[in-house]
């Protein structure tokens, strides 16, 4: 393939738990009104040769209103870290537990009650990564769109982003995409990226 290799990563709209400020990670909820709204009003975004999701309802649905007639690769593999018995509760219902404020000190060590460790879910990312670059190389394409979650897109920017940057340096917004560009060399997609980029998506974020 002469072209570079592109993929863009693209978090869900509003739901909300989100608007709530509460944790949410495999529960399937779906987008609120003023999500539906706010992904609405998106920018168009580059084309692309494949589009990928989360198979979470946020971000299918996402995908749905962005892209009404492509098809839509899911995989489970995508999904937000599962945040087990902290799902749907706010820091100040758990701001008291003391397993709670050691993930907070240890994130990446201590695992939630019943949800995935920092490594479970950096492993399942990369194997759906993988994935990813495997369908677009056996079918010969060089350009992809992935919607997906803030911790997802955290993760794969701290991994492959030009700089080496650590999972918390990255701020995630709604509005806001993020294109890695690989050039012609040995291990795209497996190395860090030649170049990145932050695309804007509303004329004015919501924060």
């Amino acid at each position: 393939m002469d072209e570079h290799l592109v993929v863009t990563l693209l978090r869900h709209g509003l739901t909300k738990q989100n608007e709530k400020h509460q944790y949410l990670g495999w529960t399937d909820a779906s987008l609120s009104e003023k999500g539906i709204q706010q992904v609405g009003s998106y920018q168009l975004l580059s084309k692309a040769d494949l589009y990928f999701s989360s198979d979470l309802k946020r971000c299918v649905e996402t995908a749905g209103i962005l892209f009404p007639d492509k098809e839509i690769l899911t995989c489970s593999l995508f999904r937000e870290m599962n945040f087990g018995d902290w799902e749907e509760r706010t820091y100040e219902e758990l701001k008291n537990n003391d397993v709670y404020q050691n993930w907070l000190q240890q994130p990446f060590t201590i695992c939630p009650p019943n949800g995935e460790c920092f490594h479970q879910f950096t492993a399942r990312v990369d194997k759906g990564w993988k994935q990813l670059l495997l369908q677009l190389f056996q079918k010969g394409k060089t350009k992809a769109i992935l919607i997906t979650h803030g911790g997802v897109i955290r993760y794969l920017l701290s991994r492959f982003s030009p700089k080496e940057t650590n999972f918390w340096d990255w701020r995630v917004p709604h509005e806001t995409a993020f294109e890695l560009c690989w050039t012609k060399q040995k291990g795209r997609g497996e190395s860090r990226c030649t170049l990145l980029r932050e695309v804007i998506l509303t004329e004015k974020q919501n924060g």
